[in-house]
């Protein structure tokens, strides 16, 4: 593939706006490229007969911009055509085929940096500016995550609320590049705190709903203990597109720590409850 630079991409979608646009492989990772639109002049009027007195000037009405185009020439394995665009491809081809970000970095994970760029099928479905979901959508995706979801051999059983708090309130995760967060010197927290307020003796964040006195509000219940983990480990699984982070299903906590962290939210010697 013929790669092309973040500056040469920058200007195909500039011309893209001025007017037609011919780019190349985004799917098969098509090479794109763009030509700016040609307007023809407008026809020039005959010279007037000699003998005449020239007609008045009149103001002649702008001409209308040409629409812009939504079609890219593509260049791949099939030939040269013409296609349908659009800004989902050019960002594809920004993020993963151009050198402006270091895909092989390693992550914590044992992978790449371009691994943790590729979406999988919940994240596509939920990408996008103030995206709105059908019931089929929602429905597929409470589906998948469900799906996702592993239980303890014994059961579902409240952990030590006092390390279930210290992972509530901890940070520590998955930074890369320049500030890498060392595993083997500290584990993931669960980084609660950061959308929900969850105990009167520390200040959290307020994207989520307030936890305080969850344990003592809701009761312990093996239907409440269920519902609890289920979002924790996967929160797509009653929320469609929330903005919590799936912390069991892509191993940011193991089973017991989501316990742990359950403890904490229902114990009634947790501060949580008090």
């Amino acid at each position: 593939m013929l790669k092309q630079s973040p500056i040469a991409i920058a200007v195909a979608s500039a011309l893209m706006l001025a007017g037609t646009a011919v780019a190349g492989p985004v799917a098969d990772k098509p090479m794109l490229v763009a030509q700016a639109a040609t307007t023809p002049a407008p026809a020039t009027a005959a010279p007037a007969a000699a003998s005449k007195r020239p007609a008045p000037l009149r103001k002649r009405a702008p001409e209308a911009a040409p629409a812009p185009s939504n079609e890219v020439m593509v260049f791949d394995s099939k030939g040269v055509r013409l296609a349908p665009f659009s800004a989902a491809m050019l960002a594809e081809h920004l993020v993963m085929e151009t050198d402006g970000f270091d895909h092989k970095q390693a992550t914590q994970e044992g992978t790449t940096g371009r691994d943790r760029l590729a979406q999988d099928e919940i994240q596509r479905l939920c990408s996008g500016k103030n995206v709105k979901l059908d019931d089929k959508t929602t429905a597929r995706i409470n589906e998948m995550a469900a799906a996702t979801i592993k239980y303890p051999e014994g059961g579902i059983k409240l952990g030590d609320w006092k390390k279930g708090r210290e992972l509530a309130w901890s940070g520590f995760g998955f930074r890369t590049a320049h500030q890498v967060d060392d595993h083997s010197k500290q584990g993931p927290g669960a980084n609660c705190y950061n959308c929900h307020q969850i105990a009167t003796d520390r200040t959290g964040g307020t994207l989520g709903p307030e936890l305080t006195g969850y344990g003592k509000i809701r009761g312990i219940n093996p239907d409440m203990l269920k519902y609890t983990y289920d979002v924790i480990y996967n929160p797509h699984t009653y929320f469609a597109c929330s903005n919590m982070p799936r912390s069991g299903a892509k191993a940011i906590l193991t089973q017991q720590q989501i316990m742990d962290v359950m403890a904490y939210l229902f114990d009634p010697e947790s501060p949580v409850n008090k």
